[in-house]
């Protein structure tokens, strides 16, 4: 009975092309203006780690003065002192833990035929690749050793060593970073996580790093940050004065690979903390937080709430395509009211036409959500043209494409539910007498 009732449906839906054309597009307009906020809104959101987000905490040490917090209401800074990343890399405390900071360096290749460019890149240690993952193709990263001995070694990026090297594999040669050579360990392949959730401080959406060294030797060389850096009182003057200030500007990432490690590993911060304010630091009462991946994406406020509110407006738009959608169908619904009447009478049950009606919108839903997923796709392409910095997060992915269809299946079967109902209250009696 399916495939009848979905040829009368294709059968009525050809003998008015230019109705069936204004309900397919207007499905398709609302499905692809609320796919498109939608899948930016939800790529934005969506967890860049799964496998192990639950395990990887961003740490924050509220050192900032005791007239107001960083940010209200009581908020700790994002990032820490480096004498608090020194500390806490000595202690060693957690699994694994890295303290790392934007660095900008010039790049001056040995072929002649590649000019010098600018460049920006992570100082770090050996655990960041270990805690965040990015796949290595070709090399591996440093090791501890190395960290400790403030070693000239770097990792390159895909892109940075296609530019180099062409993309062979550059591990043992040289590059020279701010008139520094650094001997090539490892180079990564394509990885890009949709936000870039280990450095929100200094942008969730900007690119990625690269190139990669040691955090030891951007301290040993004087290495100012290129990133976000925030003070609340005055620093000495020099290097030796920077490094011992209250100034924030280092990130710090623990892996803490159990709950009970979690806990163990905030008790050692309150009490490192504590130890500090008998030092006359940390002038704040006790604020030291440990978020998870998730928790710190929320925190960062890296879904705004302007793209809240554009989600919002697009599926108001989409409500208004329905109403327009459902007065179309109960126009053309109501045209074949001789046609239902005569079905009536030949012994046609209200159920049966029900069920033809709602096959003919669901139809209508389907070209409308198909062609919909095309709007969404060019509506993307537009966020990707209008704003580089969403260029990761304005795509499609089976998720998404997945809920466009079921979503315009949903929109036109619901637009149909009214219509349909009204055309099979139609008596058979007075049609046949008015015929």
């Amino acid at each position: 009975m399916f495939a009848y009732y979905l040829q009368l449906g294709l059968h009525s839906l050809r003998r008015n092309p230019l109705l069936t054309a204004l309900m397919v597009f207007g499905i398709a307009l609302g499905i692809g203006t609320s796919m498109t906020s939608l899948s930016v809104f939800y790529l934005m959101g969506s967890d860049p780690i799964p496998w192990k987000s639950d395990k990887l905490f961003a740490v924050q040490l509220d050192n900032w003065s005791a007239e107001q917090p960083y940010r209200t209401p009581n908020e700790p800074p994002d990032q820490i002192t480096y004498l608090e990343a020194k500390a806490l890399m000595e202690a060693g405390k957690a699994d694994l833990q890295t303290a790392m900071y934007k660095v900008g360096w010039p790049v001056q290749p040995e072929n002649p035929e590649v000019k010098p460019f600018g460049s920006l890149g992570r100082a770090t240690y050996k655990d960041f690749f270990a805690l965040f993952e990015p796949p290595f193709k070709y090399g591996a990263a440093w090791d501890a050793a190395q960290d400790a001995e403030h070693a000239r070694v770097v990792v390159l990026s895909k892109e940075i060593n296609e530019k180099l090297f062409g993309g062979q594999d550059s591990t043992g040669k040289h590059v020279r970073l701010n008139e520094v050579d650094y001997r090539v360990v490892g180079v990564l392949d394509s990885w890009r996580p949709r936000v870039k959730y280990y450095d929100l401080t200094n942008g969730a959406f900007q690119d990625l790093d690269e190139f990669y060294i040691p955090f030891t030797v951007a301290i040993e060389l004087e290495t100012r940050p290129s990133g976000n850096n925030s003070c609340w009182s005055n620093t000495k003057p020099g290097w030796d004065g920077y490094l011992a200030s209250d100034c924030v500007w280092i990130q710090f990432w623990a892996q803490l690979n159990s709950p009970a490690r979690e806990a163990e590993y905030l008790a050692f911060l309150n009490n490192y903390v504590n130890e500090q304010k008998k030092l006359g630091r940390f002038p704040r009462p006790l604020n030291n937080r440990l978020s998870d991946v998730n928790e710190w994406i929320k925190s960062q406020g890296v879904v705004s709430r302007d793209a809240q509110i554009q989600v919002g407006l697009s599926f108001a738009f989409l409500v208004v395509c329905l109403v327009n959608t459902i007065g179309l169908l109960l126009a053309k619904f109501m045209r074949k009211s001789s046609e239902i009447g005569l079905r009536r009478a030949l012994g046609a049950t209200r159920r049966q036409l029900f069920t033809q009606h709602l096959i003919e919108a669901g139809v209508i839903g389907i070209s409308g959500g198909l062609i919909g997923l095309v709007l969404t796709w060019l509506g993307l392409m537009a966020v990707r043209g209008l704003y580089a910095d969403l260029n990761n997060v304005a795509r499609l992915d089976w998720v998404m494409v997945l809920t466009a269809v079921a979503l315009s299946i949903f929109a036109a079967v619901l637009a149909g539910l009214f219509p349909t109902w009204r055309a099979c209250q139609i008596t058979p009696a007075v049609q046949l007498k008015t015929q």
